[in-house]
């Protein structure tokens, strides 16, 4: 089996400095939720928040959407706050978007999934926080 490495931190940094949309999939309105924290952050630091999450309407005063599908718009990011077995799936959905990137927070493991997206073309970050990302290399700006 093929090992994934994330990575490293200039290619990060570069990726966060051309993301400007950022569909964050299984977004919670539940603000002690880390999903909350981290895309609350993101927006306070100037990212365009799309909410996914077919259980709500709204989220941080953008309009939710119930799956990446039905997300209007470009796509720079997609972030996933959702169990290590839903990835595939969602990382189809991010290639037919032609998203530029998924991101797997925290815990959320699928290395076939993130093989397969980066052989796609995406740059893939796996079981790592963006918002902890963000802090190291901009500073909390927006937090």
């Amino acid at each position: 089996m093929e090992t994934f490495l994330n990575p490293g931190r200039d290619e990060i940094r570069t990726l966060l400095e051309r993301t400007r949309s950022i569909a964050v999939v299984g977004l919670s309105n539940n603000p002690a939720r880390p999903s909350h924290r981290v895309a609350a952050y993101l927006q306070a630091a100037g990212y365009r928040i799309l909410p996914v999450n077919p259980h709500l309407s709204q989220v941080l005063g953008e309009p939710a959407w119930p799956d990446l599908d039905s997300v209007p718009g470009e796509l720079d990011m997609v972030c996933l706050f959702r169990r290590s077995e839903e990835v595939p799936p969602l990382a189809e959905a991010a290639l037919r978007r032609s998203a530029r990137s998924l991101w797997l927070q925290d815990h959320v493991i699928h290395v076939a999934a993130a093989l397969g997206a980066r052989a796609a073309g995406l740059t893939v970050v796996m079981n790592d926080c963006l918002l902890r990302q963000h802090q190291s290399l901009f500073g909390a700006r927006g937090a």
